[in-house]
């Protein structure tokens, strides 16, 4: 259905603030317009551009700091963490990240993700992966965005053992699932 563009304007910025993350050309598949029309309608209501939302969102919800690794280490962009509770960080598919000849995404990058987020969201100076038990759902292409998210599931202080969850999507849809026994030493909190 075309919407006016008063209509249109109201509808992204409201779909926006629902989802940050969403991409310029998501938003012009989801208004069946064209990507000019979506970066002029973002011009005139001010909404900043898809890389400027993730940092905003990045700034806004980062009261913490990662203590385990530097931020730098993690694969992805973290977007969100509440050091032994949760996070969620971004990664974008580019043609590094893929085999040529397929453009499907190379496992290690997917794990990796996940893995150091699992190390990003220990609140301890010393956090290693000690076990991990992993499951791909399905390939991810070069060009998708893969959303990984950590949950501390069980906090085991007197082993040193801190249990993680962290599922990765693409649009929602599940590509990867990481169970990690993460340890930490025994003194620090």
């Amino acid at each position: 259905m075309k919407r006016n563009k008063r209509e249109r304007q109201s509808v992204l910025t409201e779909t926006i603030k629902e989802n940050p993350f969403i991409t310029d050309e998501e938003l012009a598949e989801k208004f069946t317009v064209s990507i000019q029309t979506i970066r002029l309608d973002r011009l005139e209501l001010s909404i900043p551009e898809l890389r400027e939302r993730i940092k905003n969102v990045a700034e806004k919800r980062f009261e913490d700091e990662v203590r385990s690794l530097p931020l730098e280490e993690v694969i992805g962009e973290i977007i969100d963490i509440e050091l032994d509770q949760s996070a969620i960080s971004i990664l974008d598919i580019k043609s590094e990240h893929v085999f040529r000849r397929n453009k499907i995404t190379r496992g290690h990058h997917l794990f990796a993700q996940a893995n150091s987020l699992a190390v990003a969201v220990i609140n301890d100076e010393l956090a290693l992966t000690a076990k991990a038990n992993i499951q791909f759902t399905r390939s991810v292409k070069e060009g998708e965005r893969v959303i990984a998210k950590a949950r501390v599931e069980k906090i085991d202080d007197d082993n040193g053992r801190t249990h993680v969850e962290v599922k990765s999507y693409v649009n929602n849809e599940l590509v990867f699932k990481g169970e990690f026994e993460m340890y930490r030493s025994k003194n620090e909190k």
